[in-house]
């Protein structure tokens, strides 16, 4: 045991505790090593093995009440109940040393003033343990909402305009550079793709016929390829995780965004779509159907020496079909990956309602396997390219598709599917349900990895990653799931049914804990989990 090693004639002394209780920064472990102190009016820097427990009965304690206990003690340096703004900053300063966050370290005192003017509405100069609980009950998103409000106090403070405007844009780049850059990046790509497509086809033989309609089509063209292929990169979660470890790349890319580029590359595949396809439909087939022989003769070994008579000469065509396919199912899979449809936010009757939610958007982005194919055979079917190193499409794609790949299968090869028994079940404000398992034997794990949940009784083949909030040496396992969309209310509905009614009274944030039936929940096609093979606390999981 860590006490009788560190301990010295029965009692472990301040500058021991941290490394008792696994803490590694000494100012931070000295400070709750103090508050607990505090509170319980104890005098000396030493603690005896039965203290020691009921410290850490504190500390480990859930309950929402106890844990926020222990935060007010560590920042109030008297006996009053009383924290200063001064305070606030020095816990704030040992956090930031402790979580290695350099940043938030040099901006302490203006987080400070800002919770305290947040807190301290009447300029008392301190708030009390009561200001600190109103303002973490508050809904979820309205404290936050009311701070962001708040503009940097300097940039208040400062009667210049210019000067304001020059502040504001100093913070919003300071704290936004790594994004900044990748965008200009990836936006300098995507626009020098589509001139160099341009002006290659301004100087093609098909430009006397369809004019700047093709060069737009045709660069379009070009940034979809680009873009097909790096919107598979930020899915990637095991390259992700693994690239994360590299602190020369951490510094410079924002990695933890992944999930944000993925969305924003996707908006650019659609302006691509758009751009492709309008200018095709609505001015280059009608003006190759419209024109005269002579004009025709030139492209006649491109279409065929008898020329297109209708639009249904394009549409049977390979190229025609596939592009057609894909576009439906690229519409389907962007529409209800939108918020409003993920979320099944919208009022629909009954029958329309289940082609919206996160099942839907699931299963429409699984299609995407098929629009990749079709991508390919489109590619390689143009016809205005017939030499084959004209046709890049699969030279854009080759790689990520491989990455891809290679990911998924590792993710089945690495992954272990065991069934589980729940432990608990607790309800929290906000939707958020805790589940508690049983240990698996012989099952191992890091602090910040994450598992895969299935829940057969909603659907066979949906596994939705949670990050596993208990600690490695606790003897369950324990995630914590908000019902946003439809297969996470659906959960809760799963263990609803099975479970007690809640306990009335309880305190703080910890509204209710159901009792559930063991044998109900062991059921294997009640819940199973799967390990995910990622290491990384930050790694971003999406949530269904």
């Amino acid at each position: 045991m860590r006490f009788d090693r560190l301990a010295w004639d029965g009692q472990l002394y301040r500058s021991k505790f941290g490394e008792c209780i696994g803490i590694r920064e000494p100012e931070f472990a000295g400070d709750l090593f103090d508050g607990l102190s505090r509170r319980r009016k104890m005098s000396g820097y030493s603690i005896s093995k039965a203290e020691l427990r009921e410290f850490w009965d504190q500390i480990s304690n859930p309950l929402f009440d106890s844990r926020l206990q222990t935060f007010f003690d560590m920042m109030g340096k008297s006996a009053d109940k009383r924290i200063t703004g001064e305070e606030v900053k020095e816990i704030i300063v040992l956090s930031a040393s402790a979580s290695k966050l350099p940043k938030l370290k040099e901006q302490a005192e203006e987080y400070a003033l800002l919770i305290m003017e947040e807190l301290d509405s009447t300029n008392q100069g301190y708030v009390s343990m009561e200001n600190l609980e109103v303002l973490l009950l508050q809904r979820p998103g309205q404290s936050v909402s009311q701070m962001q409000r708040h503009k940097p106090l300097l940039t208040t403070l400062e009667s210049n305009p210019l000067r304001r405007w020059y502040l504001r844009t100093h913070y919003i780049l300071e704290d936004n550079w790594k994004r900044v850059w990748v965008m200009l990046l990836w936006l300098s790509i995507y626009t020098a793709l589509f001139a160099w497509k341009f002006v290659q086809y301004r100087r093609h033989d098909v430009f006397q016929v369809m004019g700047y309609c093709v060069c737009v089509a045709k660069g379009s063209a070009e940034t979809l390829k680009f873009n097909m292929a790096l919107v598979l990169l930020p899915v990637c979660r095991n390259t992700i995780t693994w690239i994360r470890n590299l602190t020369v790349v951490t510094r410079v890319v924002p990695l933890n965004d992944n999930l944000n580029f993925h969305k924003v590359v996707a908006i650019g595949i659609t302006v691509g779509v758009g751009l492709h396809i309008i200018p095709h439909l609505t001015c280059n087939f009608p003006r190759l159907l419209r024109a005269a022989d002579a004009e025709y003769a030139p492209l006649a070994h491109y279409f065929g020496e008898t020329r297109p008579d209708n639009y249904w000469w394009f549409t049977r065509s390979t190229v025609g079909w596939t592009g057609l396919v894909m576009l439906v199912l690229m519409a389907a899979a962007f529409t209800l990956a939108m918020p409003l449809f993920r979320r099944g936010r919208l009022a629909l009757p009954e029958p329309l309602r289940r082609l919206t939610g996160f099942n839907a958007f699931w299963y429409s982005h699984h299609c995407f396997v098929l629009v990749y194919a079709l991508l390919i055979v489109h590619g390689q079917f143009l016809h205005l390219a017939h030499k084959w190193y004209k046709k890049s499409t699969w030279m854009y794609l080759a790689v990520p598709m491989v990455l891809y790949a290679c990911e998924r299968l590792m993710r089945v090869l690495r992954s272990t599917v065991l069934t589980v028994k729940i432990k608990k079940v607790e309800a929290y404000p906000g939707d958020v349900l805790v589940l508690q398992f049983f240990k698996p034997q012989r099952f191992r794990y890091k602090s910040g990895q994450y598992i895969f949940i299935n829940c057969p009784a909603i659907s066979k083949f949906q596994w939705h990653p949670f990050h596993i909030t208990s600690a490695p040496q606790d003897n369950y396992l324990s995630v914590h799931i908000r019902a946003l969309g439809d297969w996470t209310r659906e959960l809760k509905n799963v263990f609803e049914r099975v479970c007690q009614s809640p306990i009335e009274g309880e305190s703080g944030l910890l509204r209710a804990e159901n009792n559930c039936n063991g044998d109900a929940m062991s059921n294997p096609r009640t819940t199973r989990i799967t390990t995910s093979c990622s290491s990384s606390a930050s790694t971003s999981a999406p949530r269904p």
